[in-house]
């Protein structure tokens, strides 16, 4: 398996809102991943500072893009997710079909708060599944923030509306914090 991470748009925005992106370079560099349509939506001429900061941590080696090649096992399963799904499965994103059919022919890390439409695919492709808290909680562990400055930065996440699964940094460590982190 592979420590690569496949950043689906939720859970990358969450850091670039807050202007914290730093911490997934320091963290992760050179093991991040955000596919086209990702990018696509952080492309948005309606946040161009969230497309600004993204773009500067590839331009610096952090994160790549990668496409999905038509023709590929991760195409086809990238059509069923978005297009046809299995009964009783709904449609999902782009974003999220893209992060999904990548990591499952890469044996990638999904790094993705979208908890409903993810992580039952996730486990079912048995593909390793993190979000922004458990990110936050590498973080912390690693001491690259304290527990005071990670409730700043959770917060800031929540004024910006991002669904982070707590109400603070704080509960979310005590929730969390004993389970490992990619």
């Amino acid at each position: 398996m592979t420590d690569i991470l496949y950043f689906d748009t939720d859970c990358i925005s969450s850091f670039l809102w807050v202007k914290v992106e730093n911490l997934l370079a320091s963290l992760y560099s050179g093991k991040m991943v955000i596919p086209q349509q990702v990018y696509d939506e952080l492309s948005n001429p309606h946040t161009p500072h969230l497309k600004a900061r993204v773009d500067v941590i590839i331009d610096n080696g952090d994160a790549s893009i990668q496409s999905i090649q038509t023709g590929t096992p991760e195409f086809e399963l990238y059509i069923k997710l978005t297009n046809s799904p299995d009964e009783g499965r709904k449609i999902i994103g782009r974003g999220e079909a893209s992060v999904i059919a990548l990591a499952s022919e890469s044996g990638g890390i999904i790094a993705s708060n979208n908890l409903s439409d993810v992580k039952t695919y996730a486990l079912e492709l048995e593909l390793r599944h993190i979000t922004t808290g458990d990110i936050m909680i590498k973080a912390h562990k690693e001491s690259l923030i304290t527990e005071d400055e990670g409730n700043n930065i959770w917060s800031a996440m929540l004024e910006k509306k991002r669904k982070i699964g707590s109400a603070s940094f704080t509960e979310y460590l005590s929730l969390h914090g004993s389970e490992e982190v990619a």
